[in-house]
């Protein structure tokens, strides 16, 4: 009879946001015409990147690569929801639950590698110019972006893996907008202490790592600013870096409220909204906006294309 019971539930109900017509509109249009621009301007920004020979540098290698997973952290999520907006049932099945948490923790993973090899980057570039080349070849630029990509597949594989020896048997309602793991732990009749101390074994060493190599990076850039005795040297550097530190302090502050105990799911969607729908939507701008490089760079192609034309 255990086993009967434990039967289980196959298919989720993601219950999402309201059910009030016209909210349901409303958060509907904004939420596509968010999801419109993301895509525009993260994969914009891959295809300039890829176009365009003298944005082929470590910087902005890392930086198309955090445009992708910006991309797939945004498909994974927001097609799905803009789905259940107008859908009765807004089932969705174990399978294309686990599918969905893959994707998210492979980009988010991948997000927290590559702001962490970018702040290197900028460390290099600033505190040792003469030896940047050098110390970021493209070999070294592609074995860090092969690394991260091996390293964030198998942290999200291992995790999917542990949610399937999960049995749901408590409800099968998941309040959320996504099949995020939290939310899943709570609906589990199986005890997810394993899974949760899996976390902590190879999530939270990721964030340790990560978070270290960004602080290392940007308390040595700051001495070197500091020690600088031209005006525009400091304004140069500043410059250099004020869009990657926006971008991290961003992602981290939103990644950290998210590491709270797991009894805790009342501020999970804000948060959710912000690190998954938000934060894809600011990258292509705060690296876009005040970047000279990129700016030039896609007047460039704008202007071989009505060449073409």
């Amino acid at each position: 009879m255990a086993n009967e019971n434990n039967s289980l539930t196959t298919e989720f109900i993601l219950i999402g946001f309201t059910d009030h017509p016209v909210l349901k509109i409303l958060l509907f249009l904004v939420f596509f015409a968010i999801y419109l621009i993301t895509m525009v301007g993260n994969l914009g920004l891959v295809a300039l990147i890829s176009m365009e020979h003298r944005l082929h540098t470590p910087m902005y290698i890392f930086l198309g690569n955090l445009a992708l997973m910006d991309s797939c952290c945004s498909c994974a999520i927001i097609p799905k929801m803009l789905e259940n907006f107008f859908s009765e049932g807004k089932m969705i099945s174990l399978y294309e639950c686990m599918a969905q948490f893959y994707f998210l923790c492979l980009a988010e993973t991948a997000n927290c590698f590559l702001l962490a090899t970018m702040a290197y980057d900028r460390y290099v570039a600033i505190c040792s110019p003469l030896q940047y080349h050098t110390m970021m070849s493209k070999k070294l630029c592609i074995q860090m972006t092969i690394g991260t990509f091996i390293a964030s597949n198998l942290h999200s594989m291992i995790h999917v893996g542990l949610l399937l020896r999960l049995t749901f048997c408590r409800s099968n309602q998941i309040d959320h907008f996504f099949c995020d793991i939290l939310p899943l732990y709570r609906l589990s009749c199986t005890d997810p202490y394993i899974n949760e101390l899996m976390i902590y074994i190879f999530s939270m060493p990721i964030q340790i790592f990560t978070i270290a190599t960004v602080l290392f990076s940007y308390i040595c850039i700051l001495f070197t600013i500091f020690k600088m005795t031209s005006k525009e040297g400091r304004g140069k550097a500043f410059s250099t870096c004020a869009s990657h530190f926006l971008s991290v302090s961003i992602f981290y502050i939103c990644l950290l409220m998210y590491f709270r105990p797991f009894e805790e799911g009342d501020k999970d969607i804000p948060v959710a909204i912000f690190y998954t729908i938000v934060i894809p939507l600011l990258n292509p701008f705060i690296y876009s906006l005040r970047n000279k490089e990129v700016i030039n760079g896609l007047k460039k192609c704008m202007k071989n294309y009505n060449i073409v034309k």
